[in-house]
């Protein structure tokens, strides 16, 4: 056998010894972290080591103490041959710097799972701070790997990289708009996780669900996902409902346009009729009065009903929708509450309900308001009062039946 051939035979059998004893190693190091580790956390309070085991952060421990054991027994092993030794080098020191930025990542996402079940940080945007960090650690692992590989000093490689920093500012803006962004979010804690928030720009109704570094995704309420940018959040517009949720009760903000044609002065007999209203029956006996001493004292021409002060249909019937709002059980009457008119307009007199639901339950609140203005659209007649619609075709036809 030639010399040569035997010096090889001598390298594969160094590495074929040097290869069993790390797997030997590797076994070992594996049997024992996962499992001094299982002990350690079933007989530990805190979930802190359940979420370590979970996202294998003693498995890929164990990865790195054999990589560790040849890494720094190579140089031994292949003292004779330089081209060898300084390519397996380069490849184990690469396999430890991707090693221990999973080790770094695996905690870091054990942290990020501890913290979302603690209630103090539950909707903080922690993950975007995780990957800004592990961005920050991958571009510190690339750069060592870039001078493993290329001979090159890292204060080199970064003086390059900064250079290019133009095209990495371009290449990550999302990533670095996205991390302003939640820096922001989180200060001024403008969204949280679970907060309901309504952005019409991108179709968004419903409960956030994850804010990450660039993306944040709100679950809307027919089951679909809503993905908005992170920067989206301090550029543009949007609804929190968070403080409605907060309060004690939901907002109702809606009205019903009269016709004005059928709003009118309420002579005698109305008056005398309309006191037959349980609600309000106390309320015409006090303020007719009222108008009936103010008229008397002013000497006003009631023959005339312009003159002098007078009640109105819709006038009355705005006290009688306050006292029934009053009344009911739905609604909160600690609240701003009140029936309001509105500027009119071509399609009539906007009258307006403005309150607040006790039940801040979509379903329930939707049923409160439902109920409320059911009973507006079926008691306006009583007032003499109608509805503005816009006529039908049918109803148009029947009108002119000769065009």
């Amino acid at each position: 056998m030639s010399r040569i051939s035997a010096s090889y035979l001598s390298l594969a059998i160094n590495l074929l010894v040097l290869f069993i004893l790390a797997y030997s190693i590797y076994y070992i190091a594996k049997f024992v972290l996962v499992t001094l580790t299982g002990i350690f956390a079933s007989r530990t309070k805190t979930k802190f080591d359940d979420y370590l085991i979970q996202n294998k952060t003693a498995k890929y421990t164990a990865y790195l103490i054999p990589f560790f054991f040849i890494y720094y027994t190579v140089p031994i092993i292949l003292k004779k041959y330089d081209y060898w030794q300084s390519a397996f080098e380069k490849i184990v020191g690469i396999y430890i710097v991707l090693l221990l930025l999973w080790i770094v990542r695996a905690i870091f996402n054990s942290l990020k799972d501890y913290l979302k079940h603690k209630p103090k940080y539950s909707d903080k945007p922690i993950d975007s701070f995780i990957q800004v960090i592990m961005i920050v650690l991958w571009i510190f692992g690339i750069t060592v790997i870039i001078s493993k590989l290329f001979g090159i000093k890292q204060s080199e490689l970064l003086t390059i990289l900064g250079t290019l920093s133009a095209i990495i500012i371009l290449i990550f803006r999302d990533t670095i708009l996205g991390f302003v962004s939640s820096v922001q979010v989180s200060i001024n804690d403008m969204v949280r996780i679970g907060d309901w928030i309504t952005m019409n720009k991108f179709g968004a109704d419903g409960d956030v669900i994850e804010i990450n570094l660039t993306t944040v995704k709100v679950q809307n309420f027919d089951n679909t996902i809503t993905t908005i940018p992170t920067y989206a959040l301090s550029s543009d517009s949007f609804q929190n409902w968070r403080g409605m949720l907060r309060s004690d009760g939901r907002r109702i903000k809606r009205h019903v346009l009269i016709k004005s044609s059928s709003i009118r002065f309420l002579t005698a007999e109305d008056i005398e009729r309309l006191q037959q209203i349980e609600l309000i029956k106390a309320y015409l006996d006090t303020r007719q009065a009222e108008i009936d001493r103010f008229n008397t004292n002013r000497n006003s021409n009631k023959e005339i009903a312009i003159n002098g002060r007078n009640l109105t249909n819709l006038g009355v019937f705005r006290k009688y929708i306050s006292e029934y709002m009053t009344n009911q059980s739905g609604i909160n009457a600690n609240m701003t509450m009140m029936c309001r008119q509105l500027q009119s307009t071509e399609f009539g007199v906007p009258l307006e309900i403005y309150a607040f639901a006790n039940d801040k339950r979509w379903v329930n609140y939707e049923y409160i308001m439902s109920d409320l203005f059911d009973h507006i659209f079926a008691s306006i007649t009583y007032f003499d009062l109608e509805i503005f619609e816009m006529p039908s075709k049918l109803e148009i036809k029947n009108s002119y039946p000769n065009n």
